[in-house]
């Protein structure tokens, strides 16, 4: 390698990072055998912090790397934290589970680890082929980690449906690519753009466009691309159901940020449509289909693909302070999320996980702080005030009137009115239905010390929101900005 090229590692310092490390683990794993769970997922924490510093020390300004392919930008470290921190609160939510359900294999972590990184590059994509790449990076980690439980049937059928539905939102995703470059003859973002202007759109890219939409709308599981969600979030162990809903969608989230907002800045017009439909099916859907579910992560899955239309809306309108609303949405979400599924591993006896919601009958009298804590995040993701989910909410919806879009936000507020009844059901469930037999099991360390820190983040949030709201203008302000400082050749 030319010494000349040497900065151009500086913007995927974190990567890299995650990739030697990564193999560091794997062999570490590998010469210690039975045992090395633990040891290995502490290092896999490590390692994500480890990243985490090393993207915030990242400059302010927007660098380019590896020919325009990589940027690196406050949105870009915005977005790469919070789902360092996702992957990290789900490693350390799944070493007790694992250890009881005879998973203690130390490829799990390795494998959170490698799909992380395809994660980082997602959100750092400023080119097709790097989009592609970091995805799939993603997906064939993702795919092993779904049915990691060998000997469930269920958890077998969920990795095998994610893998056959992802594929085909891959090609999907990979022919609007090439649709795209076809007719721009380029897979820069920034390039893209100039051929992509409104008016004067190719009919080529506009379709590619399209389809490119569809297979970002698969890994976000928006409607009418959701179809896996809830097979998998059942089937899949709790812990890897945990980490499904936080760091993937958020990453997604971001790629769908970045490819709207970077390639098609010019074409809002037409892209908006799409957004807007999506957003609102997954609403609807999210609100209504829930109503009936008896397991609850099932029901944690219609409630996930109902917020993914909620951070859409902040996305449909286009602007700045609608990114804004997104990034705060996705903070607060991923908060709730990782309080939500510690009290769902809170929900085990003597004879192994409990997954149905008639079996919290009664949990207030039993265990009432715990009782109260997951009451909380209920109200937190049904956005009651004054909770954390309240002002997520608040945020998009904010957006969406500034941009116009009375319809949208109408029907998200009723959405999430709809909503609110089947998470009111757990907590009159929980509160005031007849006592079921109690959880023998006491919570795990790890997980107490999660439950407990998301549990005050969200109760307290409304007490100095300003530190986050404040981070997530800047890394929205940078999406628009044209200021660019281009590292190597």
């Amino acid at each position: 390698m030319e010494i000349a090229n040497l900065p151009d590692l500086g913007p995927i310092a974190s990567e890299l990072t995650l990739a030697i490390g990564g193999m560091a683990l794997l062999l570490l794993g590998a010469f210690r055998g039975d045992g090395a769970l633990r040891l290995v997922g502490y290092g896999a924490v490590l390692l994500f912090g480890l990243a985490a510093v090393l993207v915030i020390g990242q400059p302010n300004e927007t660098v380019l790397g590896f020919h325009g392919a990589i940027i690196m930008d406050p949105f870009a470290k915005f977005m790469k934290v919070l789902i360092l921190i996702g992957s990290a609160v789900a490693v350390i939510m799944s070493l007790n589970y694992l250890e009881q359900e005879k998973l203690d294999r130390f490829e799990y972590p390795v494998l959170i680890v490698f799909a992380t990184l395809g994660m980082l590059m997602m959100v750092s994509a400023n080119d097709l082929l790097a989009l592609y790449m970091g995805l799939e990076l993603q997906s064939l980690a993702l795919y092993v980690v779904a049915s990691f439980n060998r000997d469930s049937l269920r958890s077998t059928e969920s990795g095998l449906k994610y893998f056959v539905l992802g594929a085909l939102a891959s090609g999907m995703l990979l022919y609007g690519s090439s649709l795209v470059y076809g007719f721009s003859g380029t897979t820069n973002f920034p390039s893209i753009a100039e051929a992509a202007t409104g008016h004067g759109m190719p009919l080529g890219i506009l379709f590619g466009m399209v389809f490119i939409l569809a297979g970002l709308a698969f890994k976000v599981s928006a409607v009418p691309f959701h179809m896996w969600t809830p097979d998998v979030y059942e089937g899949a162990p709790t812990p890897v159901t945990a980490f499904f809903a936080a760091a993937p969608k958020i990453a997604a989230i971001a790629l769908f940020i970045r490819v709207m907002m970077g390639a098609f800045p010019e074409a809002v017009a037409q892209w908006q449509q799409v957004v807007v439909f999506i957003s609102i099916a997954s609403m609807v859907l999210g609100a209504f289909a829930a109503i009936g579910q008896r397991n609850i992560k099932r029901l944690m899955a219609y409630s996930s693909i109902g917020h993914m239309g909620f951070a859409l809306v902040g996305l449909a309108s286009g602007t700045a302070q609608g990114i804004q609303g997104v990034l705060i949405y996705l903070s607060i979400y991923l908060v709730m999320n990782a309080g939500v599924f510690c009290c769902i591993l809170a929900m085990r006896r003597a004879e192994g996980m409990v997954e149905n919601i008639d079996e919290l009958a009664g949990l207030s009298k039993e265990r009432p702080v715990l009782a109260f804590v997951f009451a909380m995040f209920m109200f937190s993701l049904a956005g009651i005030p004054p909770l954390a989910g309240f002002f997520a909410k608040f945020y998009v919806f904010v957006a969406a009137i500034d941009a116009d879009l009375y319809a949208l936000s109408v029907i998200g507020v009723l959405s999430s009115v709809v909503g609110a009844f089947y998470y009111l059901r757990i907590v009159k469930i929980m509160f005031f239905d007849e006592p079921a037999e109690p959880f023998e099991v006491p919570l795990a360390r790890e997980v107490s010390i999660v439950l407990t820190l998301s549990s005050l983040f969200t109760i307290f949030f409304f007490v100095h929101p300003s530190t986050l709201i404040s981070l997530a203008t800047t890394a929205a302000a940078s999406l628009s900005s044209g200021a660019v400082a281009v590292v190597g050749h």
